[in-house]
């Protein structure tokens, strides 16, 4: 691309393909397939046409995306950029520093949303561990008809009115409610979320354990009555999918979940779609907060083969956050809004959607979807606590009765403490050199 405009070169077509620049993606398989469709065949064909690159691009199970980074980074080799779905603190030894890409990208399309910053960046060393594009809100999904069978014509919009009206589905249609209280990412995020409502953390702003409180304790009792008021055992032994599946064969009222269930419905089931509702994050006794179902997060590695190409990819990318938006059926929010300056008008009229106004329930989400880590940043022990899922313990712990609410606090508290001291004991905390 150098010599471009500098006169007269051969090209010898064996000798041209084997000095042919490649660039490796590995990243998850998108839950609307529409997605991965146009990222390998659009975007990712035309950038590497455009860039005299092969550009190959793995997709694998997003559970499986941390095992093999790990392994990865063991070896010193592999892709040139892995995305993660949700920030990879305990990575920063191992990646660059992605300023400069955020920076580029301020140019063209304005300033991050604060999730994106807290989500990618280290204070202690002022390094940004990866790169943010994107994320995918969460919203209350129902079964229409169910919550109309007791009067609630636009379902529950706040955890009381969740519990009351699971209560109710549950005694006079025989329905249970779909909180998962599983470890596994939807159960995950869902009781993230429902512990910030209730005013409980994990961790203060500064970086403090802060699980015990009273405010904890009060969102276990409710999680224990939701339980035993409306659920079976089946929520203790969901995987990803479970919930998904759950909803759309009609045998639960309502779960936590992306837009996607909405999505797979329209696409599998039409006759069922138009009894798939959402509402925004139910809102608690405290706080109105949520956790996001995905965190898109880029890493370029320091031993990565294209670097210079791995950047260029995601200051591409980031001026195609309009496309993604749209492609992935309004699951992939920008974290640059002034890509897609028309979102509340596309989602106030998707000729997809039964009713074409069904997804305004996430037209607001910034104002209550935080990063992990909220209040504070995302770091190595935080990413600890949320992938060894000590949250969804805590709360099936109680809600299966072998706890106390206090109990349950109590035990969480010595475990994330062993987690947050572990980190900080370590002579490069927030850096994962230690740990991986």
């Amino acid at each position: 691309m150098g010599l471009a405009g500098r006169g007269p070169f051969f090209i010898f077509p064996q000798r041209s393909e084997a000095r042919k620049k490649k660039l490796k993606i590995l990243q998850w398989q998108h839950f609307v397939p529409g997605y991965d469709r146009w990222f390998d065949e659009v975007l990712a064909r035309e950038w590497g046409q455009k860039h005299d690159t092969d550009v190959i691009v793995h997709h694998i199970p997003f559970w499986e995306i941390n095992a093999r980074a790990l392994a990865e980074v063991k070896a010193s080799s592999g892709h040139d950029l892995v995305m993660f779905t949700s920030p990879p603190a305990s990575y920063e030894s191992h990646v660059i520093d992605h300023a400069g890409i955020y920076k580029e990208i301020a140019g063209r399309q304005g300033q991050m949303i604060k999730l994106a910053h807290l989500s990618t960046f280290n204070p202690s060393t002022k390094k940004y561990f990866a790169f943010a594009d994107s994320y995918v809100p969460v919203a209350f999904n129902y079964v229409r008809d169910y919550w109309e069978h007791i009067g609630y014509t636009y379902g529950p919009t706040t955890y009381d009115s969740l519990r009351e009206g699971a209560k109710q589905i549950r005694k006079s249609l025989g329905i249970p409610c779909g909180l998962g209280l599983a470890p596994e990412l939807d159960s995950n995020v869902a009781l993230h979320g429902l512990l910030w409502s209730f005013g409980g953390l994990v961790q203060d702003a500064s970086g403090n354990v802060v699980i015990n409180s009273k405010e904890t304790i009060e969102a276990l009792h409710y999680v224990r009555g939701l339980y035993q008021e409306s659920q079976t055992a089946e929520v203790f032994n969901w995987n990803p999918y479970s919930n998904d599946r759950a909803l759309l064969g009609g045998k639960i009222s309502g779960a936590v979940n992306a837009v996607s269930i909405a999505r797979q419905a329209e696409r599998e089931m039409p006759e069922l779609s138009d009894r798939i509702m959402m509402n925004p994050s139910l809102r608690g006794l405290a706080n109105w907060r949520a956790c996001p179902h995905i965190t898109s997060c880029y890493v370029v590695w320091r031993f990565a083969e294209n670097q210079e190409g791995a950047k260029q990819f995601l200051v591409d990318l980031a001026d195609n956050l309009g496309t993604g938006f749209k492609v992935s059926g309004f699951c992939n929010f920008p974290c640059f809004p002034k890509t897609v300056p028309d979102l509340k008008k596309q989602l106030e009229n998707d000729s997809s959607a039964s009713p074409p106004h069904k997804y305004m329930a996430t037209e607001d989400t910034l104002l209550w979807t935080s990063n992990i880590g909220y209040p504070g940043y995302a770091t190595p022990a935080v990413e600890e606590v949320f992938n060894t899922f000590v949250i969804p313990k805590m709360f099936a712990a109680v809600a299966k009765g072998k706890l106390t609410p206090k109990d349950g606090a109590d035990t969480a508290e010595r475990e994330v403490k062993q987690i947050f001291d572990k980190w900080k004991s370590s002579r490069t905390q927030n850096s994962g050199a230690n740990s991986l």
